[in-house]
């Protein structure tokens, strides 16, 4: 490994562990990768370790082209074939996986997270959708695979920009997140299930509640992304 990818290593391990701190972790469940394209690699946490026995040195990188496992004694988390083909499609540079309780909840309903007001809007443009069912043979064979390859169906299909809405809620599974490193694909986690929170509570208080307009959604988006930013300081 190259300093930049010992580097990446730690970066991952400390990612994992804001995954723990954001509360969002239960038993072995989730994990974060990062991505090193120049090197061809992205690095994630090896499958079933608990979080206490985690460290840089057990993070296992595996090949962007060929999705297999570099060195090490550890394999990679199970879900690194659906993390390979975030990374191939969707342009990210940190993809973050839990079973956070409110927005498992939603996916467990095949229900979408909707966008009902301007603290989802700074955050994500519109809805983070669900996908939909992988069917028998999809899970049957390369499942994890699969899974990646549906929420990239599912982002085509809808016209959607994932630097725009960076997550998403796989049906009867969980929510993915990503961003442009491992700990900002952990905020954006960590921020999809304070808004499924908000969401289940919305949905309970008033089924009914209408959205806002889409102006007041680009309006909250465009304050804290893209070019024409001006949220917080320079």
């Amino acid at each position: 490994m190259t300093q930049v990818q010992d580097e990446l290593r730690e970066a991952v391990y400390r990612a994992n562990m804001a995954l723990v701190e954001a509360g969002l972790v239960f038993g072995t469940f989730g994990n974060v990768s990062g991505v090193d394209r120049t090197a061809g690699v992205f690095v994630i946490k090896p499958s079933g370790v608990p979080y206490d026995h985690l460290s840089p040195d057990n993070m296992v990188a595996v090949s962007l082209e060929s999705g297999e496992a570099l060195a090490g004694d550890y394999r990679p988390s199970s879900d690194a074939p659906t993390h390979l083909e975030l990374y191939r499609v969707l342009g990210c540079g940190g993809v973050a996986h839990t079973h956070s309780e409110c927005a498992t909840a939603l996916a467990q309903a095949r229900l979408p997270l909707r966008c009902m007001g301007t603290t989802h809007a700074d955050y994500f443009r519109g809805d983070v959708p669900i996908t939909r069912p992988l069917t028998e043979a999809e899970v049957a064979e390369a499942y994890e695979r699969n899974t990646g390859l549906v929420i990239v169906e599912t982002f085509q299909t809808l016209g959607l920009q994932a630097a725009e809405v960076p997550g998403v809620l796989v049906a009867n599974h969980g929510p993915f997140a990503w961003g442009s490193d491992a700990l900002v694909a952990v905020e954006h986690a960590q921020v999809l299930e304070y808004l499924a929170r908000i969401d289940l509570r919305t949905r309970a208080l008033a089924p009914d509640a209408v959205p806002p307009g889409a102006f007041l959604v680009d309006k909250h988006h465009r304050r804290k992304h893209g070019p024409d930013a001006y949220y917080g300081q320079r």
